[in-house]
């Protein structure tokens, strides 16, 4: 009988899933035979006969194997394929369900900081904190874009569209075109596919988030020949409610005003 052996990751894999290292042995000598009785998986996998029930059994119990009635029992390896994709969509909602529990926690406890304003220095901090900020946002999100850094379209785009279909009612005022890493870029071009309102004009090289009024986040750059230093981006990371309510005001005031007149594009 051949004895088959497998890489380490695919031993961790399954101790992941929360079997024993007996539980492991006969799993991968059952699939080697596909069906087989206790003692050809004891032979096969070196688990000592006074043990091969017993971790037959929990193997059962555990959904790897099926335990077919006879003289002798015989166990049927249930196929990979099939336990790996019942543990990954369980894994998922356990992981989401957790996600969503600690999520509630973190967002109900920040304003309880004393200074509940951060500085985040560096464009990939910025850009992964901009995310996080939107993948909270229940009710509004103002973005207003006056530059962007390498690869944060795309970034910004995705996590924007899954906003929009949780409903919420997302406000974009960008410049009309944008410098990137020296290339000048018609933004709109990028993410006028949105299903949200979208309007240009030429604003201040800075850029913000705010969402439901309670939180914003406001980036700055130093400026060279009019092109921004992306190695000195800084990012202000803002939970006071009334400042986030103020500068939320204040957007809205903006939207409204006939700055837009001549160079603005909509989508409803």
């Amino acid at each position: 009988m051949v004895k088959i052996s497998v890489n380490r990751n695919t031993l961790l894999a399954l101790k992941s899933l929360g079997l024993s290292d007996y539980e492991i042995k006969a799993y991968i000598a059952n699939i080697s035979i596909i069906s087989g009785t206790a003692t050809e998986i004891s032979l096969a996998s070196n688990v000592p006969r006074s043990k091969i029930y017993e971790v037959l059994k929990s193997l059962a119990k555990k959904g790897f194997v099926e335990i077919i009635r006879g003289k002798p029992l015989k166990f049927s390896v249930i196929p990979p394929h099939e336990i790996f994709e019942k543990s990954r969509n369980q894994m998922k909602e356990q992981m989401d369900d957790a996600e969503n529990e600690l999520s509630i926690i973190y967002e109900n406890q920040i304003p309880n900081v004393p200074a509940p304003m951060w500085l985040i220095h560096g464009p990939e901090k910025i850009v992964k904190k901009e995310i996080e900020i939107i993948s909270r946002a229940k009710k509004s999100l103002f973005i207003l874009g006056g530059f962007m850094f390498k690869d944060e379209v795309s970034k910004l785009k995705e996590s924007l569209n899954k906003a929009i279909k949780r409903g919420v009612h997302v406000k974009v005022i960008l410049a009309p075109f944008l410098n990137v890493d020296n290339d000048k870029i018609s933004i709109l071009e990028e993410i006028c596919e949105l299903e949200c309102e979208i309007k240009t004009i030429n604003v201040p090289l800075i850029k913000m988030v705010v969402r439901d009024d309670k939180e914003m986040l406001m980036g700055v750059c130093k400026i060279k020949n009019n092109k921004i230093m992306p190695q000195t981006a800084i990012g202000m990371w803002n939970q006071y409610n009334e400042l986030s309510e103020t500068i939320s005001g204040l957007y809205s005031f903006i939207w409204t005003t006939e700055l837009f007149n001549n160079e603005m594009i909509e989508k409803i």
